[in-house]
């Protein structure tokens, strides 16, 4: 008996499931990541984007309720290796001028694995007639750049500068 053809449904679902669960793994990295900055602009940053988190994690959970699917995630070793190198980062440079230029870097990578995740969910979602969860997937989309264009703007202002 042959294996049942994988179709973008499933695709879907399965990249879905895959940044439900980084989304929560981020949202437990966030507050040590704040914790650890220096720099209160950065520490800002992070517990504002720990709030944004929270209505991302939501409206995920709005499209499993659309797909009628159980909000659920899957491992994801991307995201569990760029929240890993972050922890090495500050262990590493803990007390150090560079160690706010460190966890913002780790920030932007976690922020770029994000806005791929939702750029090809949110395009899928299209060519699959979900028009309401494309919605929400762009709503996350674009908090995740309007975050990454912050975090550039700190790191040329001022986090670099203080760390070279």
């Amino acid at each position: 008996m042959a294996a049942k053809e994988k179709t973008l449904n499933d695709l879907f679902l399965h990249t879905l499931k895959d940044v439900y669960y980084a989304e929560k793994q981020i949202l437990k990295a966030l507050p040590r990541m704040a914790k650890n900055a220096d720099s209160e602009e950065l520490k800002q940053a992070f517990e504002t984007h720990r709030e944004e988190t929270e209505g991302q994690i939501e409206r995920l959970e709005k499209v499993f309720e659309m797909l009628g699917k159980p909000a659920r995630g899957v491992q994801c070793e991307a995201i569990n290796g760029i929240i890993e190198e972050g922890k090495e980062v500050m262990e590493d440079f803990a007390d150090s001028e560079a160690l706010d230029a460190g966890i913002l870097a780790a920030a932007q990578a976690v922020e770029h694995y994000e806005i791929t995740r939702y750029g090809s969910l949110k395009t899928w979602a299209g060519e699959l007639g979900l028009n309401d969860a494309v919605t929400l997937l762009d709503q996350n989309l674009e908090e995740e750049k309007k975050t990454d264009k912050l975090l550039t703007q700190l790191a040329e202002a001022r986090v670099n500068t203080k760390a070279a």
